[in-house]
């Protein structure tokens, strides 16, 4: 396309500097700042009054209002999702859109940027031209035609949502002061090139600036209405803004008779087909009518569709929010799957974690060597003086007594099996290691990929050191009760069953003294008392001992269910900071997301 600036035709002359006001030249046009227009957008960023007295800016929409709560939730969820959502990819699309709602937001309020876009020959410069009253952007039979976006603003302050579409000052025009125009005050129309143009640069044209306007007016004839292009590539992805979307049907003068009806009839069957909603008995969607840009016919119906459309001011914030809905449905993925509620660890998994790791550090065979220790110390205690004797004898036959032996090898860490250790660790650690994965299989129960895979690497690392620390609870608690050395308390009753026994014992010594003193003549002779009491200690020994024995089996098992109990406790403790506390944390961080997606999402977390 030629230079606009370089045409001294006089046609191009009429309309193209705006009457209201005079400007030098059209590079001039976009400079200017203190305008109504950025006064007007001061004030609704400001929200006050201006100095010379003006009212102040209408308070925002519930639209623009919940607006702003998705947006800032939006932003929330992609700085929560930054290090465990691994698709980079579509944080940096809605990224992306925070950025560009962002900008948007923060120019002029007051104006609504529509777009014309259409395919080779569809004659959407010609309906530029109609709707601007003045032949601004060229038109012919030589294709490409437009070779860059042409814009015209129908009020000043204009310049800021220019310059963020990249077009040049001497591409921005202003349309002929005419009673329609004024209807249309607010609206910046801009010509876009051929979406299905042969020249690259002017398909980066079209994408860049579709990215950006406020509302599409898609121009379509006879002929191309249903290429695969157009709907594939543009319609389709845009199917969510529907309602800043308008298709005309364009040349409808060529069609004889009923036959406009029967393509606008097929046209909305395949933008039904595309997933876009038709604004048809009052419902938000899309507006679709036929129009002749050559003769006018339609082009009316059209520029009052824009006016109103334009003085709603509503264009910007549903196209923001129509990206929001875009991101959302793209980060869907990352944050729900399943439709399950809500992950967390049940008390079930919770209480199968800690029964594993109570059998990785031997919990209930470390109870059964204590209450066993307990048992061996009643007996020592309360036992006769001669077994007693005979026990110290068979302790000092060997290093280590055959209990002493039996308590260690519980634990797994008998002295006499030097390769045993090392495959109790191996299992041990296996144990260990299977405890973990199952909680954090049941952990990730409900959620998507890559939040599962961040709670699973969760549990990983915390489960790194998890062996070495239950061995040393193993060593440092499982020794305290089942070695030898260590005495168990004793119950009250023991020094009672010890003087008995000892009372039993000086009997069977007294016995036996008489005996021998009647058999050296010492004593008069009298059988039947020295062997009676003699009896009743050699019977009363052990009948004390198997007392004690008895009374001693409660004891002893609440001693080792203590000694049981201390180990789950401190073995539960070691992994419910390493593992449990970590995966619960991580289960938080999801839940806080999943609640700002569903803001982002405009649904409810039951819903998902």
């Amino acid at each position: 396309m030629t230079a606009l600036t370089d045409r001294t035709d006089d046609r191009w002359d009429d309309g193209l500097i705006a009457r209201s006001r005079p400007r030098a030249t059209d590079d001039d046009w976009p400079a200017t700042g203190d305008d109504e227009g950025d006064e007007a957008l001061v004030r609704a960023v400001s929200g006050a009054g201006s100095d010379g007295g003006k009212a102040p800016a209408p308070p925002p929409s519930p639209e623009a209002q919940a607006l702003r709560v998705r947006l800032e939730a939006l932003r929330q969820l992609i700085g929560l999702s930054r290090t465990r959502i691994l698709d980079g990819k579509t944080l940096a699309e809605a990224g992306r859109v925070l950025d560009e709602a962002a900008a948007r937001r923060g120019l002029s309020a007051q104006h609504t940027v529509v777009a014309i876009a259409g395919a080779t020959g569809s004659g959407k410069s010609t309906l530029f031209n109609s709707l601007a009253g003045v032949q601004i952007s060229e038109t012919g039979l030589r294709r490409p035609t437009t070779a860059a976006p042409i814009a015209c603003s129908w009020s000043d302050g204009a310049a800021g949502l220019l310059d963020r579409l990249e077009i040049p000052g001497r591409l921005r025009r202003r349309p002929r002061e005419t009673s329609e125009a004024e209807a249309l005050r607010g609206m910046v129309l801009v010509d876009l090139p051929d979406l299905d143009s042969a020249v690259g640069a002017h398909r980066d044209h079209v994408d860049r600036v579709l990215a950006l306007v406020d509302a599409v007016v898609w121009v379509v004839d006879p002929e191309k209405y249903a290429d695969a292009v157009l709907h594939e590539r543009y319609l389709r992805p845009l199917a969510g803004h529907a309602e800043v979307t308008f298709v005309v049907l364009n040349q409808v003068d060529r069609l004889p008779g009923e036959a406009a009806d029967l393509v606008l009839d097929d046209l909305r069957r395949l933008l039904d087909d595309d997933g876009i909603a038709l604004g048809e008995h009052d419902e938000p969607g899309a507006t679709v009518l036929g129009i002749s840009a050559l003769t006018g016919e339609g082009v009316g119906e059209l520029r009052e569709l824009l006016g109103q459309f334009t003085q709603e001011k509503g264009a910007a914030t549903r196209r923001i929010s129509a990206d929001v809905d875009k991101a959302a449905a793209r980060l869907r993925p990352l944050y729900v799957a399943d439709g399950h509620a809500g992950p967390e660890i049940g008390e079930a998994a919770r209480a199968e974690f800690e029964d594993r790791l109570a059998e990785a550090v031997g919990a209930y065979a470390a109870g059964l060597a204590a209450e066993r220790a307990w048992r061996r110390n009643a007996g020592k205690a309360c036992g006769t003086p001669w077994l007693r004797l005979w026990r110290w004898y068979e302790s000092r036959r060997s290093p280590r007594s055959l209990a002493g032996l039996a308590a260690l090898a519980a634990i797994g860490r008998s002295p006499l099996a030097p390769e045993a250790p090392v495959e109790e660790e191996v299992t041990a650690r296996q144990r260990v290691e299977q405890a973990v994965r199952t909680v954090a299989d049941e952990a990730v129960l409900g959620l998507p990929d890559p939040w599962a895979q961040a709670v699973r690497e969760t549990a990983v690392r915390g489960a790194g050191g998890l062996p070495e620390a239950l061995d040393e609870i193993a060593v440092t608690l499982g020794a305290a009760v089942t070695l030898p050395s260590v005495k168990p308390p004793r119950p009250s009753w023991w020094p009672a069953a010890v003087l008995a026994q000892a009372a039993m014992t000086l009997l069977q010594i007294y016995g036996g003294l008489w005996l021998v003193g009647q058999i050296a003549g010492v004593l008069e002779p009298s059988l039947m008392p020295p062997v009676l009491l003699m009896v009743a200690g050699i019977v009363g020994g052990p009948l004390v001992e198997w007392a004690c024995s008895i009374g001693a089996r409660g004891p002893a098992r609440r001693y080792g269910q203590d000694a049981e109990r201390r180990l789950r406790q401190a073995a539960a403790g070691c992994g419910r900071a390493r593992v449990l506390e970590p995966v619960a944390a991580e289960l938080l961080r999801y839940r806080e997301v999943r609640e700002q997606y569903a803001t982002v999402a405009k649904l409810s977390t039951t819903r998902q």
